[in-house]
């Protein structure tokens, strides 16, 4: 039984979603990867990204390498992809409702080695980090696990642009940070600003460099 996927998902299934998303891109965007050696290959990680568009989650699930569980919001969970997010690990939140099951989930998951990524709160659609919740920094505390934050820039269409054609796309991998055990609530809050403040760092800083690039 695997221990790096939820409870009742299908790791072969997970695979080959996996498998099929390392490749699904290509065609659109020319995709650069940075500093991917810092991701850890083994052991719990919580990962943490900017959201620019849709696509920044099932990009990043071909990515990195290796099983991912995202925490989705609930409202995907219709359809068709209600019937398949499960199954590939995916767990379903419910965005400003009080819910432990997925936390424990995920608990559960990084306890048994595995990943799990977080998109923070942040201006949709924008990928400006305004603020980061605080369900990263706890899921990193309650499990010894790092936290690795990454930021991916170039799939959202600007404003008022045209449709381009296969945009570069640049995945930025940070460095772990660990975060430290105990600390009660005061603890907890100064992680978070921690990750927050590091991760719109690296926005901050990639999208000087793209545009230095241009």
């Amino acid at each position: 039984m695997s221990t790096d996927l939820p409870s009742g998902s299908w790791p072969w299934l997970h695979d080959l979603a996996r498998w099929v998303g390392s490749w699904l891109f290509r065609p659109v965007y020319r995709v650069r990867v940075h500093h991917r050696e810092r991701l850890p290959a083994t052991g719990p990680v919580v990962l943490v990204a900017n959201h620019s568009a849709f696509v920044d989650g099932p990009l990043l699930f071909g990515l990195l390498g290796r099983r991912t569980v995202f925490l989705v919001k609930k409202e995907m969970f219709a359809g068709a992809p209600g019937w398949g997010l499960p199954r590939i690990g995916q767990l379903a939140v419910r965005r400003g409702e009080p819910d432990r099951r997925p936390l424990t989930a995920a608990v559960a998951v990084l306890r048994g080695g595995g990943l799990v990524a977080v998109f923070p709160e942040g201006t949709r659609g924008t990928g400006e980090v305004a603020a980061a919740q605080k369900g990263a920094a706890w899921l990193a505390r309650s499990s010894g696990a790092v936290v690795v934050p990454v930021v991916c820039r170039g799939t959202r269409r600007p404003d008022g642009g045209g449709r381009r054609f296969r945009p570069h796309v640049d995945v930025v991998v940070g460095v772990p940070v660990g975060i430290p055990s105990g600390g009660g609530r005061a603890g907890l809050s100064a992680a978070t600003e921690t990750v927050r403040a590091e991760l719109a760092g690296m926005v901050r800083e990639l999208d000087e460099v793209r545009s230095n690039r241009q």
